[in-house]
């Protein structure tokens, strides 16, 4: 889709951004968000109408987007999504992964093998490989900021009888949180920031299906101090934080926005 500028002193004024995951949920409102505050955006999923609908939202409310879609398990529709953002827009400062799942929206028939791979293939594999390629730019002009979407669940275990130990949701999350660290030392030199988000439970698409049920939904509530799950436009000004030049002296960070749970 066409796209236009946005003229608009914000704190990510002449930045470029590309946001994974971006049609729905976290995604969804950093978009918003960080065109708000003057940044072009990137907006890629898997299903390019979702992408679009997101992209032509931002961009009706004064903003400057494109819809890519691409399945960022697969290397070769990562590496064309950098190359389209960078094609179409003249670079990329700044990459959020916000891209995921979580098994709970797996097929029904699979096992819990083809489960994990699934998991593991989007949450982390993917964070790799869009970092890999946008790194390739970023290096280039010694400069960059990547957000990675970790979670609380990446820090601490699930509480008792929420999960049978085998869920590849927390085993990927922590595995971005190390990712974080580790590309945060490597690239530290060459001007590239690498943090990571790890949002508490929030009103997003992949926790839907534990808000249906009255009683999980209160104890979900209640494992936070602040006694309330988060929004997503919280998350969002803190990934705006650590992407812009605000976070300047800020590496390697893995940063719980959880309303206190991880402080328990």
């Amino acid at each position: 889709m066409a796209h236009r500028s946005f003229h608009m002193a914000g704190r990510l004024e002449g930045k470029i951004a590309h946001i994974t995951g971006g049609g729905s949920g976290l995604g969804d409102a950093m978009a918003h968000l960080f065109a708000s505050e003057g940044a072009r955006i990137a907006i890629s999923d898997l299903k390019l109408d979702v992408a679009e609908r997101v992209a032509k939202s931002v961009v009706n409310a004064g903003g400057d987007a494109i819809a890519l879609a691409g399945d960022v398990s697969k290397r070769e529709d990562c590496e064309r999504m950098i190359a389209e953002t960078i094609g179409q827009l003249g670079g990329i400062d700044v990459l959020v992964n916000s891209a995921g799942v979580t098994p709970r929206y797996a097929p029904k028939d699979w096992d819990f093998e083809q489960t994990w791979d699934w998991v593991v293939s989007i949450n982390l594999k993917g964070s790799m490989m869009m970092s890999r390629f946008a790194v390739d730019h970023m290096k280039t002009q010694n400069s960059g900021s990547i957000v990675n979407l970790a979670s609380i669940i990446g820090l601490v275990g699930y509480a008792q009888g929420i999960s049978d130990g085998f869920n590849p949701y927390p085993h990927t999350k922590g595995g971005v949180v190390q990712m974080t660290r580790d590309m945060s030392i490597a690239l530290a030199k060459q001007g590239i920031r690498v943090n990571s988000l790890c949002p508490g439970f929030t009103y997003t698409p992949l926790v839907t299906t534990l808000v249906e049920d009255a009683d999980m939904h209160e104890r979900l509530k209640s494992l936070h101090p602040m006694g309330r799950l988060g929004d997503p436009k919280e998350i969002a000004n803190a990934a705006l934080f650590l992407a812009s030049d605000e976070a300047s002296f800020i590496t390697g960070v893995n940063l719980p926005v959880d309303g206190g749970y991880t402080a328990q």
